[in-house]
């Protein structure tokens, strides 16, 4: 009976520590973003740049567009970051491209809702995002130097 009260106090303070964990903010992830080694910096910079575009879609819906544009770019800038970290580190290739390819993905869905003149700004994107996946694939396929 004692030990399974101390594994149930156990288990309790280890599942209260993971609940009280905050998610960082935005501007705790970009800073991160500058200091992390190159091995982590793709996986940081996938998130900030899928937190920005979550971001972007909630401002087009809201109508603030001029703050839309500005996480849109976020969104291109970041994913460009993990790309340039993922091909220096050589890892995490793969789990970037999916996350570019989901991101770009939800752009083309964001590009419907939204007014019609932003839609170019958001087809741009959409095909930058595109390259950035054809570089990481080509690193990943051996196209080019590996």
């Amino acid at each position: 009976m004692r030990k399974q009260t101390i594994i149930f106090a156990l288990l309790l303070v280890t599942s209260l520590a993971a609940w009280s964990r905050k998610e960082e903010t935005l501007e705790e992830l970009k800073a991160r973003a500058e200091t992390a080694n190159v091995d982590e910096r793709a996986g940081v910079c996938v998130r900030i740049a899928e937190r920005q575009l979550q971001a972007s879609d909630k401002l087009f819906v809201e109508g603030k567009s001029d703050e839309a544009r500005a996480a849109l770019e976020d969104v291109v800038d970041y994913s460009e970051k993990a790309r340039d970290a993922a091909t220096k580190s050589g890892k995490k290739l793969k789990p970037t491209e999916i996350a570019v390819r989901k991101m770009a993905h939800k752009l083309r869905d964001v590009k419907h809702t939204v007014a019609f003149e932003e839609q170019p700004r958001i087809q741009e994107a959409i095909e930058h995002l595109e390259r950035v996946r054809t570089d990481l694939l080509a690193k990943m396929f051996g196209r080019g130097e590996k």
